[in-house]
C-alpha cells in the first residue's frame, strides 16, 4: 500500500556532506512518522532520525549537531542532511514510515549506501 523510494548517497571523505531523500507512495493516511534507520555489515539496524506530521524531530543523540532531518507532508517526503560525516556513519541507509495507531504499519526503502573514507 505504501512504496518508499529513496535517492541520494555514495562516497564521501571524512568531513564531507550528503543529502538523503524518500519519497513515500500509495495510501499512508494519517497519523504517521518518516524517518531513517541505518545498518552497517555485522551491525544491528539503528534509528537515525525521525519527523512527524506537526514537524517534530528525534535524532539518535550521538548524531545531534551534525544530522538534520526536515520533511513536506504535502509531498510525502523526507530528507536527511548529514554534514561532518564520519567513517563510523558508513552503512546503508534505510527510510522508514511507521503508523502507531491502528490501523499500524511499518514500511522500509530498499535502502541506501552512504560510504565515508578515511
Amino acid at each position: 500500500q505504501v512504496q518508499l523510494a529513496e535517492s541520494g548517497g555514495g562516497l564521501v571523505q571524512t568531513g564531507g556532506s550528503l543529502s538523503l531523500s524518500c519519497v513515500a507512495s500509495g495510501r499512508a493516511g494519517g497519523a504517521y512518522t518518516m524517518g531513517w534507520f541505518r545498518q552497517a555489515p555485522g551491525k544491528e539496524r539503528e534509528f537515525v532520525a525521525a519527523i512527524n506530521l506537526s514537524g517534530s524531530t528525534h535524532y539518535r543523540d550521538s548524531l545531534k549537531g551534525r544530522f538534520t532531518i526536515s520533511g513536506n507532508n504535502a509531498k510525502s517526503t523526507v530528507d536527511l542532511q548529514m554534514n561532518d560525516l564520519k567513517p563510523e556513519d558508513t552503512a546503508v541507509y534505510y527510510c522508514n514510515i511507521r503508523r502507531k495507531v491502528t490501523p499500524t504499519f511499518t514500511a522500509w526503502g530498499q535502502g541506501i549506501q552512504v560510504t565515508v573514507s578515511s
